[in-house]
């Protein structure tokens, strides 16, 4: 093929009026190809509109940019009858998707893509197979979601195990974000011939050490939690709790939480249960733009991360781009990213509290030293993101050859 591939996107999760940093890691890859992996992309997004609409779907039709950029958002309660508006949001969906296809045909002068690329199924895997039996366009899937991992995977009801596994073995190739993804897949039957491990995407510019804060072992030790405020995942609140027991060790210990979600108010009120609220120990940042995430990492002592489900941990390498060891637990694909063992951080097993209170005193006691410019050169390697464009170009270069 002379000319660039045309690549239409399609996204499960992508930033959107509602909220601007859901699904910004496929925004990030998005970006990269554009960047970096010699192809013409669009994306094609479609949502449930978390407010009131004039009509049944609202638009958002964006051609200037270098990524022409569709959105759609489409009524949580169509007719407010439950058993009525579940069937009809999912045909709302397909039709914002054939409504958002044929605006981009007409885009490109009538042509068809020649790639579609699937970022989290399962829908926008339904669609993209559609197109492929009725235009022949080949279409690959990234996959990111924690769902398939072993800890998650009971939730998968069959239906949804019978059509993805049909829709896995019908792409072109499989991309999942780490190697413990694409085994836990396997596990359940989602298999291809074709399967990549490419990493997410890490701003390198902007995650970075600043000489101005140098990481410093004497008081206050400041500790840093990013994530979506999902308890059940993130066990956010096993971190308060071993932060109440460190803090009679370390008067001068802090934890400086960053994110937002629906367990938000739970969390400062189990904060505020245990004291740690009242003496300053614990401060909730709320939702930080990246730049100020990148500030706090950079001043940080270390990265506490307590998930029971991983796939990859996109602030992990954040944090390691910019200097900063990481306190995290082995689960998903996040072993794969701290080999050697105790190069990059500290690893212990999900919901063991007492593992986690010791790896945190060894960091804060400076028993354990890691060098800031080996953990940036090694996160600027694996997710930079000329480096992760460029493998995924090389990735549609080898399907469309095929």
């Amino acid at each position: 093929m002379s000319r660039r591939p045309r690549v239409l996107h399609l996204p499960k999760w992508y930033p959107h009026r509602y909220d601007d940093q859901d699904g910004d890691f496929v925004a990030r890859h998005v970006a990269a190809i554009a960047a970096h992996g010699g192809a013409d992309g669009a994306l094609l997004f479609a949502t449930v509109a978390r407010g009131p609409l004039p009509g049944l779907i609202d638009a958002e039709e964006d051609f200037t940019g270098p990524i022409p950029t569709l959105r759609y958002y489409y009524r949580a309660a169509p007719t407010g009858l439950p058993l009525l508006d579940k069937p009809l949001k999912l045909l709302l969906y397909f039709w914002c998707l054939g409504r958002g296809y044929r605006r981009l045909r007409r885009h490109w002068s009538g042509q068809q893509p020649d790639l579609v690329h699937v970022h989290v199924l399962l829908r926008t895997g339904l669609f993209a197979w559609a197109l492929r039996v009725s235009r022949g366009i080949p279409f690959i899937i990234t996959e990111h979601w924690t769902l398939y991992l072993p800890e998650r995977a009971a939730g998968i009801s069959a239906l949804r195990r019978v059509l993805t596994r049909a829709v896995v073995r019908r792409a072109a190739a499989l991309h999942t974000v780490s190697d413990g993804l694409r085994r836990a897949m396997a596990v359940l039957g989602f298999v291809n011939a074709r399967s990549v491990v490419i990493a997410n995407v890490v701003d390198t510019e902007l995650f970075r050490p600043i000489p101005s804060f140098p990481h410093s072992p004497i008081p206050p030790f400041t500790l840093l939690h990013v994530s979506a405020f999902h308890d059940g995942v993130k066990n956010i609140s096993g971190v308060l709790r071993v932060v109440a027991r460190l803090r009679a060790a370390w008067p001068g210990l802090r934890l400086r939480i960053a994110g937002y979600g629906p367990d938000e108010p739970k969390l400062r009120a189990y904060a505020a249960e245990l004291g740690l609220l009242a003496d300053g120990t614990v401060a909730f940042l709320g939702k930080l733009l990246h730049v100020a995430v990148a500030a706090e990492m950079a001043r940080a002592t270390a990265l506490v991360s307590f998930s029971r489900a991983e796939t990859f941990g996109c602030v992990l390498l954040e944090a390691r781009a910019s200097g900063c060891p990481v306190v995290a637990t082995r689960t998903g694909g996040v072993p794969e990213l701290f080999e050697p063992e105790n190069t990059f951080g500290l690893l212990v097993a999900p919901d063991d509290e007492a593992a986690l209170e010791s790896a945190l005193t060894r960091i804060v006691a400076k028993a354990v030293v890691f060098d800031p410019v080996r953990l940036r050169a090694d996160a600027a390697a694996r997710c930079a993101p000329a480096a992760v464009g460029a493998a995924f170009g090389a990735l549609y270069r080898a399907v469309l050859a095929r």
